[in-house]
């Protein structure tokens, strides 16, 4: 193809792609001022001349793919999607914020200048870059929370069209889309874009898995659907005859929620039973109340087929502070299989698909609506003031506040406070003010004393006691659950131990006789006592934990004299292996090649007579076979990770640039720790069987545990294995056992 037909092809989509913007833009209510953002796109266009990405297609379609989805999928107007066609024109060309400030106003130009914060060195080598943008991105949110949408708009676009990328940029990304973007997207009741996220990042982290629940909800489809019809009949028929206007539907379950499931309760595709749920949306008519629609529809629901009393759910009455309003039941379907039904208006159902950026579209209704998001941007803006120095805790922080799920407090006056969901009564005291979570000692939960590491339940009414003499415990931070109380927490903590370092300098200075404090004697004694900062050992001495003689010199001769005896014993470990040293050199590291990584190319992960070149991550113990990713340690060590690690997904949130590629070489040598469960009907003979089989297998056992109760058995087997297919093999064998139901590898 010449040049000329390939700029004309080029031409004609860039156009394409904008005039179907306009068009979703004439088909939505905002005010129509569609001149303004025909010149935000011909900037754009201008701006981005020549530059294309990685797929090969002209730059433009970029932010013309972002301004659709801001728009269609989002809702936003046109200032939003003014800002999503400029997003990247600050950072990658010569125009200025105040270039964007003259041509199209305050508003557009705030919000670009936002995301230009946000996107500047997303990808670079600050150890912490993501976690940092995360902290600027919640603080322009607190100013306009457009940057925030059009942000996850420009996230979903970078999903879809990930597979161009390299495949260590693919880990990074998806990681991070999956522990920072999918949350936010779920908090501001994005629940579609949500939704999408993850089935992206879970599509391209674990493509075989992916592929095979597709592929099964495909063959169990006209199953489903059979099910549906047989649970909708009779419905229709009764809301037909009252009159009402409404659709219903099945919705089946998001991939990775199914898979998430299976996961959490070691159970095949088989075994999920709630793949799919009913949708019945009504519209809203002139003088009805919604509220009375939804559980006129329940009634007839109810009266039809029997109701599963701890399956209810009203989120009509009181919303999640997502915006989300639904009632949800779970009854029993002709078929013998629990139905979850899920009622709302046509006006919940947008809001729940597209957050609070539908709420603009019923502005002009009566309906009453309890903003909570302003609430949690204030949380968000109180946790920003206090930041935690490590921005990865930080960012842990944060994340606690955006998958809880709500509960409601009464205080002794009656009055309401919405709490996360397993908040303790602690939680409750920072939640009314930080005097008083300081100087709490217990609590009165429905006039009955309680500790202040007591749960607190919907409903509950608290009383919170306090003491003028009570101070805040390190061990609090054990049972608080709440980022606002933990940031509380830690910050008056923080104060404490300076309070006591000060109080153990004075004391040293006192012992030690010196205005000036001698490095060396301090270096003797952070050896001594094997502690590794002068605050600790000034904290230790403070609190009494450390109690220096008067003497010095006597406590170093003492040292000395202990090294000297030992120079024989350390001698005779070294010489014949013993101690922890032994287990570290089998497991010796080949750290030779590290320096002359390439983290564009796949890495492979090799053994040489017990010298091995990477360090299996504990936390997920991978084994050869499993899909993994590496991460670049600071000693230049790589680290194998599972690509479904939680402590893995915040290292691809966290450093992208240390991730690698990896590829498993052969192993022989090396053998690898898994864990089986093992469940089924217990015999007698069942254990001897069972450890016949692992024997017979030549696998080394770790350790071996099984527990019967009331004639079903539960087994815990961790061994030494070179592979997943020794680990497939085994659990084939175990299954034949008579009396056998399941085994799992423990992941």
């Amino acid at each position: 193809m010449d040049k000329d037909t390939k700029k004309q092809d080029d031409d004609l989509m860039v156009e394409n792609e904008f005039n179907a913007l306009i068009d979703d833009y004439l088909k939505s209510n905002h005010r129509r001022k569609v001149e303004i953002i025909t010149k935000a796109f011909h900037l754009a266009k201008e701006a981005h001349k020549g530059a294309r990405r990685r797929s090969g297609e002209p730059y433009i379609m970029h932010p013309l793919a972002v301004a659709r989805i801001v728009c269609s999928e989002i809702g936003l107007g046109s200032t939003s999607i003014c800002a999503a066609l400029l997003h990247d024109v600050v950072e990658d060309t010569d125009y200025t914020v105040e270039d964007i400030k003259k041509i199209f106003g305050d508003k557009v130009a705030e919000i670009v200048d936002g995301l230009t914060k946000i996107s500047s060195g997303m990808f670079g080598d600050q150890v912490s870059s993501q976690a940092e943008n995360f902290r600027k991105l919640l603080l322009t949110m607190a100013d306009d929370i457009r940057v925030i949408l059009v942000k996850i708009a420009d996230r979903l676009h970078n999903m879809r069209t990930l597979g161009s990328m390299a495949p260590a940029k693919r880990h990074k990304i998806a990681g991070e889309t999956m522990y920072i973007y999918a949350p936010l997207a779920h908090r501001l009741g994005l629940f579609a874009i949500k939704t999408e996220l993850e089935e992206l990042s879970f599509k391209y982290e674990n493509t075989d898995e992916y592929n095979e629940i597709v592929s099964k909800l495909e063959s169990s489809f006209s199953k489903r659907k059979d099910i549906f019809e047989h649970f909708a009949d009779p419905v229709i028929q009764k809301l037909d005859q009252l009159g009402f206007k409404y659709e219903i539907r099945a919705r089946d379950k998001s991939v990775y929620s199914i898979w998430n499931k299976m996961k959490s309760k070691g159970v095949p595709f088989e075994e999920i039973y709630d793949i799919f749920a009913v949708r019945i949306i009504f519209d809203s008519e002139p003088g009805v109340d919604e509220k009375k629609r939804c559980w006129d529809i329940y009634s007839v629901i109810t009266d039809i087929y029997k109701l599963r009393p701890d399956r209810i759910r009203d989120w009509v009455s009181r919303p999640k502070s997502n915006g989300y309003q639904a009632l949800h039941l779970t009854v029993m379907g002709p078929d013998g299989e629990w139905v979850e039904i899920q009622i709302r208006s046509r006006r919940m159902d947008d809001i729940a698909e597209k957050g609070f950026a539908a709420h603009w579209k019923y502005k002009e209704g009566k309906i009453e609506e309890d903003n909570e998001l302003d609430k949690w941007l204030k949380t968000i803006t109180e946790i920003l003031e206090h930041p935690n120095p490590n921005a990865i805790d930080f960012l842990d922080t944060i994340k606690l506040n955006l998958f809880s799920q709500e509960i409601f407090v009464f205080t002794p006056k009656g009055d309401l406070r919405t709490m996360a969901q397993g908040s303790t009564a602690l939680d409750f005291a920072y939640e009314l003010h930080t005097n008083i979570g300081d100087h709490c000692i217990g609590a009165k939960v429905n006039h009955k004393l309680v500790p202040l590491s007591h749960k607190l339940n919907s409903g509950d009414q608290v009383e919170i006691l306090t003491s003028k003499s009570q101070t805040p415990q390190p061990e609090w931070l054990g049972f608080i659950t709440s980022a606002k109380a933990r940031t509380k927490l830690e910050s008056t903590l923080k104060k404490q131990k300076k309070e006591i370092a000060k109080k153990g300098e004075a004391i040293f200075k006192e012992i030690v006789g010196e205005t000036e404090l001698s490095t060396s004697t301090i270096d003797k004694l952070l050896d001594f006592y094997k502690i590794s900062k002068k605050e600790d050992f000034f904290y230790a001495l403070g609190n009494k934990t450390i109690v220096l003689p008067a003497n010095l010199d006597k406590l170093f001769n003492q040292k000395d004299k202990d090294n000297s005896s030992n120079i024989f014993m350390r001698y005779m470990k070294q010489a014949f292996r013993v101690g922890k040293k032994a287990e570290a050199d089998l497991e010796q590291l080949d750290t030779d090649n590290l320096d002359t990584i390439d983290k564009k190319k796949t890495y492979i992960l090799e053994e040489d007579s017990f010298k091995k070149n990477f360090r299996i991550a504990s936390c997920c113990n991978p084994i050869p076979g499993d899909k993994v990713f590496g991460f670049i340690t600071d000693n230049n060590e790589v680290q194998v990770h599972g690509v479904n690690c939680p402590v893995g997904l915040k290292l691809k949130a966290s450093f992208g640039d240390k991730i690698l590629t990896l590829e498993w070489g052969r192993y022989a040598q090396y053998s690898f720790l898994s864990t089986i469960i093992i469940r089924g009907i217990d015999r007698v003979g069942m254990l001897n069987d069972i450890t016949k089989v692992i024997i017979t297998d030549s696998v080394n056992i770790k350790s071996l545990n099984i527990e019967s109760n009331d004639g079903i058995f539960e087994g815990k087997v961790s061994l030494f294995v070179h592979s997943v297919t020794d680990v497939q093999k085994l659990c084939s064998q175990i299954l034949k056992i008579e009396g056998v139901q399941s085994v799992n590898r423990l992941s």
